[in-house]
């Protein structure tokens, strides 16, 4: 492909990270319809990279690893899909613009769904232990009518999405790295973001069948890939380890110790305030329908998935920090939501509008760091605001792009 200049219409692939100083990575949470929040957030990252590298640029130009799980892992495939001219299939400011629209129809909200009286939380148990809350039919329709046959090979730079198989009771790890050594895993990229949606009580498990190149049939039994990993960060780290290891053409002759090379950006989706919505006292009376639906949320499934994106955030802060590159790991993360704007699944024009302005605050507040022994996150010293950091990583990223395409002869 002919080399152009930054900002034309066309623009040359990302070459690999053998060619470069760093391995740059993009991981986004799960959390429904609060993938909102990253979207707002991806939008203002591109517009930087845009400012630097002119209006084409786009996030999957600068990323060798798009990761998400859940609503993650279609905003990924709204990063990473390919449309007809092979460009990503969606700009980042169109996201947010995308949740608008089809959320209350992936999320229908009756009245029942929204209403805080008396009887809500019954009638809502008696659905949920009749099935999942919601049938699918619109995700499943809009998805598929989106990507339609496009295949995890085909994504413009590689992804990974965490799934779990609830047949073989294991999570599968969707990753563009494995298509040629599994090519069972290289599913039609709709089914895997179906399956990676797909959370418990809230929408139905997807099952479908893949072939490899000698015809054998792998048969997925999917749900939510924040059972595996609602945090994606560590799987994507992992996933580039793992192939460096095994000396991966785009990869070697990278080290399989140089973490120090890695420059991650971690977008959560946001968490209820602390002490916001639950406490001990109330759940020591909790049976098992108690901790599958109290106050139209899901109590266990929210604590799995807070404590392992905790966890994970904890442990690469820890990693980073140790070999002296902290200033190449950004987690941004909002642990004040409050109301519904904490649910995944409350889609009311008033509540998406807040979930913007949720993401728009947290550009202005202070880059931070969990604390586990608070259970909240805390600015870090001298980090400026989260706004700031994505200014300084688009400048890191612009930089490695162009001193990769250098390299290129």
């Amino acid at each position: 492909m002919e080399n152009v200049a930054a900002g034309g219409s066309s623009r040359v692939a990302m070459p690999p990270p053998n060619t470069g100083k760093l391995i740059t990575i993009l991981a986004i949470d799960g959390g429904g319809i609060r993938g909102i929040i990253p979207g707002v957030i991806l939008a203002y990252l591109e517009s930087q990279l845009q400012e630097l590298d002119g209006k084409d640029a786009r996030i999957a130009d600068y990323f060798d690893l798009i990761a998400g799980t859940s609503t993650g892992g279609l905003v990924t495939a709204m990063l990473a899909a390919p449309n007809k001219d092979k460009r990503p299939f969606y700009a980042a400011k169109d996201i947010v613009p995308f949740y608008r629209e089809h959320s209350p129809k992936i999320f229908p909200q009756s009245g029942i769904n929204v209403c805080s009286g008396p009887f809500a939380g019954v009638i809502n148990l008696a659905k949920m232990l009749k099935g999942p809350k919601y049938d699918g039919e619109y995700l499943h329709k809009l998805i598929k009518g989106l990507l339609g046959g496009t295949r995890l090979h085909d994504t413009l730079t590689a992804v990974v999405i965490p799934t779990f198989d609830i047949k073989r009771l294991q999570p599968v790890i969707f990753s563009s790295y494995e298509t040629k050594s599994r090519p069972h895993l290289d599913a039609e990229l709709a089914d895997i973001c179906i399956s990676t949606s797909a959370a418990p009580t809230f929408l139905p498990a997807h099952t479908f069948k893949n072939k490899d190149a000698q015809n054998n049939e792998r048969e997925f039994n999917l749900i939510d890939g924040g059972i595996a990993a609602n945090n994606p960060t560590l799987v994507a780290i992992g996933e580039v380890t793992k192939q460096v290891v095994m000396k991966h053409e785009d990869l070697f002759p990278i080290k399989p110790m140089e973490y120090g090379r890695f420059l991650v950006i971690s977008l959560g989706t946001g968490n209820a305030k602390n002490e916001e919505k639950y406490n001990a006292k109330m759940a020591a009376k909790w049976g098992l329908l108690s901790w599958l639906t109290h106050n139209n949320s899901t109590p266990i499934v929210e604590a799995y998935n807070q404590a392992s994106a905790d966890m994970v955030d904890l442990h690469n802060f820890v990693v980073f920090k140790a070999l002296h590159s902290d200033d190449k790991y950004l987690r941004i993360q909002d642990d004040t939501l409050t109301g519904s704007l904490a649910s995944v699944d409350i889609a009311t024009k008033e509540n998406l509008e807040g979930l913007v302005k949720v993401g728009e605050r947290l550009l202005e507040k202070p880059t931070s760091r969990i604390n586990l022994d608070k259970g909240v996150y805390e600015p870090i010293e001298k980090g400026g605001t989260n706004k700031e950091a994505l200014r300084r990583f688009a400048k890191i990223l612009s930089d490695e792009r162009r001193f990769r395409q250098s390299n290129v002869k």
